[in-house]
């Protein structure tokens, strides 16, 4: 046999593998029979959106510059009871509602562990060095968007949720 036909004969066998594998993992995870059209379908959906045939199966959205972040900061560490909010980390994207110009925002926020005293006792004891702790905030607030950025009404942030991104004890 010649190497070509070797080669295409690999593939073929590998793809055949590669198909049986997938429905079998789809059988052992939904436990229901695979339906072959939609998972070829999804299959070639992805790989079409890797070489940008039609959409993009993860869309991006745009940053949109915050016209006022001293206010937008001042308000979410208000309202997080955190001891300040990283201005540059301020970003906000538009959301697609019904005629509404609601605005996600993300932002980087920071609690000082420093207070409290970091000095052991009077007499030469240790110093304590302790790193500030992260926090990843979201919140969602009414905007008017505008050719240069975003200018958010900060009567109307709300926060949605407050993680903590970095605590070293």
């Amino acid at each position: 046999m010649s190497r070509i036909i070797k080669v295409i004969l690999f593939l073929l066998f590998f793809g055949i593998f590669f198909e049986a594998g997938l429905f079998a993992s789809y059988t052992i995870v939904t436990q229901q029979p695979p339906d072959a059209a939609k998972l070829i379908g999804m299959q070639i959906d992805a790989v079409a959106s890797i070489f940008n045939f039609g959409e993009p199966i993860i869309s991006t959205q745009q940053n949109l510059k915050v016209l006022n972040p001293e206010e937008v900061a001042n308000t979410l560490q208000t309202k997080t009871n955190l001891d300040g909010v990283n201005v540059q980390s301020i970003a906000a994207q538009k959301t697609n509602t019904n005629g509404e110009e609601n605005v996600n925002i993300t932002a980087t926020g920071y609690k000082d562990l420093q207070t409290g005293g970091g000095v052991g006792n009077q007499s030469g004891g240790t110093i304590v060095i302790k790193p500030n702790e992260t926090y990843s905030i979201t919140a969602i607030a009414t905007g008017e968007i505008q050719k240069s950025g975003v200018l958010v009404d900060v009567d109307t942030i709300q926060i949605t949720s407050t993680r903590k991104l970095y605590n070293n004890p």
